[in-house]
């Protein structure tokens, strides 16, 4: 036999994209109003199966944005940690596709970006090309986006020189270069311009 449908009777505002839903004059529960609009659900509407569907898609996918934007709300992030936070969350391949998808087009997730502004903050704090490349690498970004990055930094042998400028030459300043990431050709640039006997 055959449930009878149940009908909203009212929706209420609770909360700010909020709604309290009344089927059949009880309350059923607290929804967001944007996957109550999308589903078709309003006063009168009868939730049948089909209405029931699109609006459990819905919320799985309002679920999976708010996974994502939580995960933006204190530092940029790449399209790969976007993507393994939202499956760390159970969040299931195609509405991981589409929460990325969404916040790519709104210019949030934009790896292009990240990798330019990590890698220059990187270089104001004094790394070198490889410590930047290995961290950019670790978020996920692509060899493009990092070899791009790269490139718009200036070149790795002034920036190690203003490095040395700054402690002065020795083997000290020698060691940190390369344990900052210098590579050897912008060390032994730097090592060469120092007065005889900086390097004993």
């Amino acid at each position: 036999m055959a449930q009878p449908r149940k009908t909203v009777t009212s929706l209420r505002s609770v909360r700010p994209g909020r709604v309290l839903v009344h089927l059949d004059g009880e309350p059923w529960r607290t929804l967001p109003l944007e996957a109550l609009v999308r589903a078709g659900i309003g006063v009168g509407a009868e939730l049948d199966r089909q209405r029931l569907r699109v609006l459990r898609r819905e919320l799985r996918r309002l679920e999976a944005l708010d996974v994502a934007t939580a995960a933006l709300r204190s530092s940029d992030r790449s399209a790969a940690e976007i993507t393994g936070r939202l499956a760390a969350r159970g969040v299931a391949g195609g509405e991981r596709e589409r929460a990325l998808g969404t916040l790519e087009r709104a210019g949030l997730v934009d790896d292009a970006r990240l990798a330019r502004s990590r890698a220059g903050v990187l270089a104001q704090l004094g790394a070198g090309n490889a410590l930047i490349r290995d961290d950019l690498e670790r978020r996920g970004l692509g060899a493009d986006e990092i070899a791009a990055a790269l490139a718009a930094l200036d070149p790795e042998a002034e920036r190690a020189a203003r490095l040395a400028a700054v402690r002065g030459p020795g083997v000290k300043t020698a060691r940190y270069l390369v344990a900052r990431g210098f590579a050897e050709e912008a060390v032994e640039a730097v090592v060469a311009d120092w007065p005889p006997g900086a390097i004993p």
